[in-house]
């Protein structure tokens, strides 16, 4: 790719309006590569052992209904070597490691069965990112998977020549991502509900609120116990806090709310 061609490609990222089109510009190029699969997931809310609530959780991915299903909402992933080590390092690596670690007998038990399920469904091959965080409880990983044909060596060689600019293309991409709302079916917020904890969090009291919406007092407690309900939380303090977390307050939406995974 020209430097040309790749600073266009990381503008029009860069600019997208939405996380569904930051994901398919940046999936159109690894799919060029050879990575027509590829699986991202990110998390503000990670503990020491777990990523918590998978609700508050992004995943997504390119890869066909069954296995999205199976490798994210049946924690395929948390069994996969890659997956430990992107919890403990920050950077990329190809995928040649397991392969010597599975036949070296360096791999746990479940993450030698996790290979062998790979493997049956010809995956074999790939490059995992791990992105490095400002937050203690934020992570997020990238996973390219190589297309049928593409051996492990050929991965090998082409991420060795390739290196700089896969990682730019996956940085500016997670960047992005991670600055635009992340709207959910399961964290849903009405406009406004998202107005009055918008309010709330500029400091104004129910009264104020109902004021500037125009609406009674209780129609503002209403609004705000749905914001709560919808964020899972118990106070509406932990409401604002977690709508900005999720950059769904003080954001300009896009009209057509995009899907989440």
């Amino acid at each position: 790719m020209t430097e040309i061609t790749l600073l266009t490609l990381l503008n029009r990222i860069a600019t997208s309006s939405s996380i569904d089109d930051a994901w398919a510009t940046t999936t159109g190029y690894f799919a060029a590569l050879g990575f027509s699969r590829v699986n991202y997931g990110f998390t503000r809310f990670k503990h020491l052992k777990t990523i918590g609530d998978p609700d508050d959780a992004l995943f997504l991915s390119t890869c066909d209904a069954d296995y999205v299903k199976r490798y994210f909402q049946g924690g395929f992933y948390a069994k996969t070597p890659v997956f430990r080590w992107a919890e403990h390092n920050s950077g990329a690596c190809t995928w040649s490691w397991v392969k010597e670690a599975f036949e070296a007998g360096r791999l746990s038990a479940e993450e030698a069965d996790s290979v062998r399920q790979n493997a049956a469904m010809g995956i074999v091959a790939g490059i995992t990112v791990s992105f490095p965080e400002v937050s203690a409880r934020s992570k997020g990983a990238l996973g390219l998977i190589a297309d049928p044909g593409l051996t492990p060596d050929a991965v090998d060689a082409l991420f060795a020549a390739r290196k700089d600019e896969i990682m730019a293309v996956a940085n500016m991409m997670h960047l992005t991502i991670v600055h635009l709302p992340q709207l959910s079916r399961h964290r849903a917020l009405s406009p406004r509900q998202r107005e009055a904890l918008e309010w709330v969090a500029d400091g104004k009291t129910t009264q104020d609120v109902a004021l500037l919406m125009g609406v009674s007092p209780a129609m503002v407690e209403k609004h705000l116990r749905l914001a709560r309900e919808a964020l899972a939380v118990e106070t509406t303090a932990q409401a604002v806090a977690k709508g900005a977390l999720l950059n769904m307050i003080f954001q300009r939406l896009p009209e057509v709310a995009q899907a989440a995974r």
